[in-house]
Parts: structure tokens; sequence; C-alpha cells
């Protein structure tokens, strides 16, 4: 069994809940996706955060380039690990 994360960096709140509840939806994972508050270095101010959708793909059945794609229609990217 492999690690392979994946990284979806997303510009707000609602859309990392968005792309968490639709990545069920469109994807088979077989873990609940992850949503973590990522502040910007030096930044106060949690309007300058960025929110993290962590996906775990254990069987390495997702495309990376796929969900870069998906990332984007929210305006966020796939990080690389």
């Amino acid at each position: 069994m492999s690690d392979v994360r994946h990284v979806l960096v997303l510009p707000d709140r609602d859309a990392a809940e968005e792309v968490a509840e639709a990545l069920g939806e469109r994807f088979e994972a077989g873990e609940e996706p992850r949503i973590v508050r990522d502040a910007l270095a030096g930044e106060d101010d949690a309007e300058d955060a960025q929110w993290l959708v962590l996906l775990h793909d254990e069987q390495g059945r997702l495309d990376p380039a796929e969900l870069d794609a998906f990332a984007a229609k929210w305006e966020g990217w796939r990080e690389e690990p």
C-alpha cells in the first residue's frame, strides 16, 4: 500500500468545503477529504489564508491532472507533494 496524498489549495473556506463535498461525488476516494486552514507566512489576518483539502489516494487511482483541473473550477490548484 502506498501513501499517495493530494493537496488541493483553495482561496477560501467555502470553496474548500464545496470541493471536499464534490470530491466524494466525482471521484471514488477511500477516505473522507480533510480541510485545513493554512495561514500565509507573515500574515495575521484571517482573510489572508489558503484552505487546503487533503486527500489520501492509497490505491493511486486519482489522476493528478484531473484533480488540478477540478480544483481550478474553484480558483484553486493541486500542490505537488
